[in-house]
């Protein structure tokens, strides 16, 4: 272990000289009191080091010792349904060791070392495995089961030795012979965050990740294994908008990154994820979540670990054959102490004061993500899909971060304040988003949802952009000066705005909408369309045909529980006799 001295304390930044023979992303431990740090920039000797923890007091003299390893993470049973730092340290095994404040220099194993868990083995003594092979498992909780998988620098051979029975993380479960010897498989494995892990091969995202968000799922979907970003100004609802998505998207496991944001907003998801059910498994959604938190009063330095961690995580279980969401709230807090780092760095700066490989490292982050056939002999293929939020400053979406990453993502879900203003959820513009998915995925819609499933989207998308060209005459003449057939279009504009794109949240019947449920509400909506027209066609003023109480049922049909979907064909059929009644009446009074 090399040790030198801190010769500069700059913030989060610490410069120690004497480090000759430490390296790049090295881990070292600053001062006595063994503040965790990762050196980012090498001069000759002289290390700068960027520290995750508070550096008030310390001052140069201070030993420096490098641990002669990358910053890496413990990925093993145990992570699901728990909260770390950025650096992996578990919150609440602190709390309980030393209080509710983080003190400076604490260390906890990131994984219970003394907990106990039940292995049991899928091979035998004598089988040939290799790197990614899954060699057993473990019950986690009601809804994970934890594949143990041979770690991916291990190489091939015969299983010499396995057990079965309970075990700490720490454990020996196998012993492999391999060219290289034997190798002792454990519960737990570690990987450096900063690379990303092997895969066999990357494949085309082909299967959408069904998010219950109507605006979402029916006009710009993500892929299983794609990437979005969700810029907006303000208070416009980024972080409502992925809690809706960590609670409801169709994945195994969900690993959410508080990264820059405020405390409370991690503390909305700790009370509400224990207390909510998963529509595909019935227990607790926080049974398959796992949390990282590097709130806004946190090291500002950590920020940039807690991402990787983050990722890392998901890869973890990416790799074992599940279906993983990421949510990175905020990039642009992760952009912010890049910029910081790199003025403390001296640095020649980019746009805006912003590092220039600020396009790089998102470049890095996002495209870990991905639909992958796994490392193993057994075929199975896992997928990362990466969401990450972008707070411009003012809402101005010109701004270097937001530009970087819509550069990067194949989804673009723009956040409107006029629509959050309105308390329109969620307020995605619909004129300004776009998904680069949405052809690919519309076979899978059509076979799986309903045959007319892109027809329906393509004409709602259809009447919202009449709606927009509309408002620019009623703003010039008037409503009153818009033919019938104008007014009803920008009345089903209307309803396909209020009574289908908006949502509830805080409503358990309307914070989610399965695709069949989707496609039967939009359906009803623009059957709507239908009838009126032909109401029109048959002679009726199109006052009596928006005075229909049959209307109010249409409005309240997205309440219509999961199971009751086919009273929406009872409404459909409502209202074309309501129409017919209202044309048999006109011509009544013709005669």
């Amino acid at each position: 272990m090399e040790i030198g001295k801190v010769v500069k304390v700059s913030g989060p930044l610490v410069v120690a000289e004497g480090m000759e023979h430490a390296r790049i992303y090295d881990v070292v431990h600053v001062s006595d009191q063994n503040l965790i740090g990762e050196i980012i920039e090498m001069r000759g000797g002289a290390a700068s080091i960027q520290v995750y923890e508070e550096t008030s007091m310390l001052g140069p003299g201070e030993p420096v010792a490098t641990t002669g390893e990358p910053l890496s993470v413990e990925l093993g049973p145990g992570l699901v349904e728990n909260i770390f730092d950025g650096i992996q340290r578990p919150l609440e095994a602190i709390q309980a060791a030393a209080g509710d404040y983080i003190k400076r220099g604490t260390r906890v194993p990131s994984l219970d070392r003394d907990k106990r868990w039940e292995f049991h083995p899928t091979v035998q003594v004598g089988d040939t495995v290799e790197a990614g092979d899954i060699i057993g498992t473990v019950q986690e909780n009601a809804v994970l089961t934890h594949r143990i998988m041979i770690p991916p620098k291990v190489a091939a051979g015969k299983v010499k030795s396995i057990q079965e029975g309970s075990f700490r993380v720490t454990d020996t479960v196998a012993v492999l012979e391999t060219v290289n010897g034997d190798t002792e498989i454990k519960l737990m494995q570690k990987w450096p965050v900063r690379i990303g892990r092997p895969f066999a091969q990357k494949m085309t995202p082909d299967t959408p990740m069904i998010t219950g968000q109507r605006t979402i799922d029916t006009f710009f979907p993500v892929a299983k294994g794609g990437t979005a970003c969700i810029p907006g100004p303000f208070g416009s609802g980024k972080t409502v908008v992925q809690h809706q998505l960590a609670k409801w998207s169709d994945v195994d496991v969900v690993v959410y990154v508080g990264c820059g944001e405020r405390g409370n907003e991690m503390t909305d998801v700790l009370n509400e994820f224990p207390e909510l059910k998963d529509p595909r498994t019935g227990e607790p959604l926080m049974k398959r979540t796992v949390l990282i938190a590097n709130t806004s009063n946190m090291p500002v330095a950590a920020r940039e670990a807690s991402i990787y961690t983050g990722i890392t995580i998901a890869e973890y279980f990416r790799d074992m054959g599940y279906n993983v969401a990421l949510m990175a709230d905020s990039s642009s807090r992760w952009a912010e102490a890049l910029r910081e780092m790199s003025g403390r760095l001296e640095e020649m700066p980019g746009e805006e004061g912003y590092p220039a490989y600020l396009g790089s490292r998102l470049a890095e982050f996002y495209e870990r993500a991905g639909k992958v056939a796994c490392l193993g002999s057994d075929g199975r293929t896992g997928a990362l899909t990466a969401i990450g939020a972008v707070s411009p400053p003012g809402g101005d979406l010109s701004e270097p971060v937001t530009q970087a990453t819509l550069r990067i993502v194949k989804v673009f879900w723009g956040l409107d304040a006029n629509l959050a203003y309105r308390r329109h959820f969620p307020a995605i513009n619909w004129l300004n988003s776009y998904s680069l998915y949405q052809t690919q995925l519309a076979s899978w819609f059509n076979e799986n949802v309903n045959a007319r499933y892109t027809d329906l989207a393509n004409r709602a998308m259809g009447i919202l952009q009449e709606e927009e060209e509309l408002n620019e005459m009623v703003r010039l003449v008037g409503y009153d000066a818009l033919s019938e057939r104008d007014q009803l279009k920008l009345e089903v504009a209307k309803s396909v705005r209020e009574d289908y794109l908006q949502q509830d949240s805080f409503n358990d019947l309307d914070s989610y909408a399965s695709s069949k449920k989707q496609s039967a509400l939009l359906d009803l909506v623009l059957h709507f369309s239908h009838e009126a027209t032909r109401a029109l066609d048959g002679g009726v003023y199109l006052k009596k045909v928006l005075a229909l109480p049959i209307r109010e049922d249409i409005a309240k049909a997205k309440t219509i529980p999961e199971g009751e979907i086919s009273r929406m064909d009872l409404i459909k059929t409502a209202l074309e006799e309501s129409v017919t009644s209202l044309i048999r009446e006109e011509a009544t009074a013709d005669a």
